[in-house]
């Protein structure tokens, strides 16, 4: 069952459902010490940070990144539907995904990472300041797209079922009016609690084939355990500025807009440097220093590539550096992890 939700703060926590990185040091704070949205992600796997970024500074950054499509020149015009085509933009999957042409590394992108309240939530939740950050995808949704496949449901979790327990915090900034029926963020409330229990009674089913273990997909027999087990999908609703997060052991997967209305965002997940080795730290470093993407993973256990295909080749639009190269302030910078390589 689908529904649409606007999360509201819980009279009952159960704090050992989502505990925070233990590699901190701050001592827990009692649940009235907790902001709403706190809760809400400890409770249901999910929240929304109202506000992170002030709506008129969001608006700005969407409309930066209709001018990056535009710059490509090959077409398209924001104020013309009827532009959106494979063929007068650069490659953007059925999902909305953008990962090449250095686009996670526009200054506005890493902007939109450093905004005080997008990586304040990070630091309440993961009880440090001491954090980096992943260079992910930025999402271009589209509506009424037929120039692409459909986006069918992929209900995922992201996290290797494997290695229990609360892991990593992920996380999208959303820049324009995200309503009910214009696509974006559904996710299985509940579902993060519930995740011990699934993978030990589902060890039997044959898995959904993924490149990596820190991937697994649900198949009809898991959407009927959820079901079972009272789990009820919700789309998740926001306008500029507000931050959503989820739990990784969160399912989840975004839908496309039935409406006229695009989806803008720009994924961005934070994790506690002490969570990441020397060799992730450098990893990371070289990552930033080429300008390629990463997963959510903040660590950098894998990196992406600028080269994008069109029609099977690579894309003569394809681009190694950013349109606008990055401007970091000094706490950004700390954000790529590399004042923390230490000096051998």
């Amino acid at each position: 069952m689908l529904s649409v939700q606007t999360p509201v703060a819980p009279a009952v926590l159960k704090h050992d459902i989502a505990a925070p990185s233990t590699t901190t040091a701050s001592a827990p704070k009692t649940d009235a010490q907790l902001d709403a949205w706190h809760r809400d992600l400890l409770r249901d796997g999910y929240c929304v940070v109202k506000g992170a970024v002030p709506k008129e500074r969001a608006l700005q950054y969407a409309d930066r990144m209709h001018g990056w499509l535009e710059g490509f020149q090959l077409g398209y015009d924001r104020n013309d539907l009827s532009t959106v085509h494979k063929d007068k933009l650069p490659a953007i999957t059925e999902k909305g995904m953008c990962l090449n042409y250095a686009v996670t590394h526009e200054d506005w992108a890493w902007k939109i990472r450093a905004e005080p309240g997008v990586v304040g939530a990070f630091e309440k939740f993961l009880g440090t300041d001491d954090l980096i950050v992943s260079f992910d995808a930025v999402n271009f949704g589209f509506p009424n797209r037929k120039d692409l496949p459909p986006n069918k449901p992929w209900p995922h979790q992201d996290q290797d079922p494997l290695k229990p327990g609360f892991r990593c915090l992920q996380g999208l900034v959303n820049l324009l009016p995200n309503g009910p029926d214009d696509g974006g963020l559904i996710v299985c409330k509940g579902s993060h609690a519930l995740s011990t229990q699934f993978h030990e009674e589902m060890a039997y089913e044959e898995k959904i084939p993924a490149w990596t273990n820190e991937w697994y997909g649900f198949t009809d027999a898991g959407m009927k355990w959820l079901a079972d087990h009272g789990c009820e999908w919700i789309k998740v609703c926001a306008e500029p500025g507000d931050l959503l997060l989820w739990d990784s052991r969160t399912a989840h997967y975004n839908l496309s807009s039935k409406t006229d209305q695009p989806r803008f965002c720009v994924y961005t997940c934070f994790m506690p440097v002490a969570d990441a080795s020397q060799e992730d730290l450098k990893r990371k470093k070289d990552a930033f220093e080429r300008r390629v993407g990463t997963t959510h993973w903040p660590n950098a256990r894998h990196t992406g590539s600028n080269v994008a295909k069109r029609d099977g080749v690579d894309d003569p639009h394809n681009r190694d550096r950013p349109v606008e190269e990055p401007q970091l302030s000094e706490r950004a910078f700390r954000l790529t992890g590399i004042p923390y390589i230490k000096a051998e």
